[in-house]
């Protein structure tokens, strides 16, 4: 599986690269990894509300086909793009967003930072309070009661990594956003995710002092770890 680390780029000509790539794939096409940064930008999911973006300002908006709804991208952000061959792989989608969420979990590890996941929340948080407790979250993931979808709890949580991804033809595009040293003021012109004040940090802000490079090392390379079959 390839990594390839591809510094600051825009995030239009990333998106149509990533549309290309997958329509030309075949079989014998090797997975990749792309991770890379973006300047300022809000990217909006295939089911995004624009009541969720509150006041866009200058930073531009650009519409997507991944899921999910709503979020930003900017400098001090590491944002990686699995394109994987998922049926080569022998995994299926839940596995997948499962795979990649624990890349992250184990990123955040080795900078001493323990990563939950929300039950009906895709994406991985952080306890604002003790960042480092490895204490159950309440609402995370459990055995699911039949009929019953209630809302996430984001109580004493904020999100540090978000995820968003596209299935073509059993191949993915789009991925995964980790938070290192951002400005995080334009998250507050957007329900993040959709979801009304929810709180976004980053791993400076809970105390941990990275750099983008050795942040994207880590991340790429528990990406590639936890994504091989």
């Amino acid at each position: 599986m390839e990594l390839r680390f591809l510094g600051q780029v825009d995030y239009a000509p990333i998106y149509e690269a990533m549309q290309v790539c997958t329509a030309a794939r075949t079989t014998d096409t090797p997975d990749a990894i792309w991770v890379c940064e973006h300047p300022p930008v809000f990217t909006q999911g295939l089911a995004g509300r624009e009541d969720h973006l509150l006041a866009p300002g200058d930073i531009p908006v650009v519409k997507t086909n991944r899921g999910g709804q709503v979020t930003y991208h900017g400098p001090g952000q590491v944002v990686a793009y699995p394109l994987i061959d998922l049926q080569r792989a022998g995994y299926f989608v839940k596995e997948y967003v499962y795979r990649i969420e624990e890349a992250v979990i184990r990123t955040l590890a080795y900078f001493g930072v323990t990563g939950h996941r929300v039950a009906h929340a895709p994406g991985i948080y952080v306890r604002l309070a003790d960042p480092t407790s490895h204490a159950l979250l309440p609402q995370r993931p459990q055995k699911k009661v039949p009929g019953e979808s209630p809302e996430p709890d984001f109580t004493g949580l904020g999100k540090i990594a978000a995820l968003g991804i596209k299935v073509s033809r059993h191949c993915t595009y789009h991925g995964v956003a980790l938070n290192v040293a951002m400005d995080l003021q334009p998250f507050w012109r957007i329900n993040p995710c959709g979801y009304a004040g929810l709180q976004t940090v980053d791993l400076s802000t809970i105390g941990v002092a990275v750099s983008w490079d050795e942040a994207a090392q880590v991340l790429g390379q528990k990406l590639q770890t936890t994504l091989t079959p």
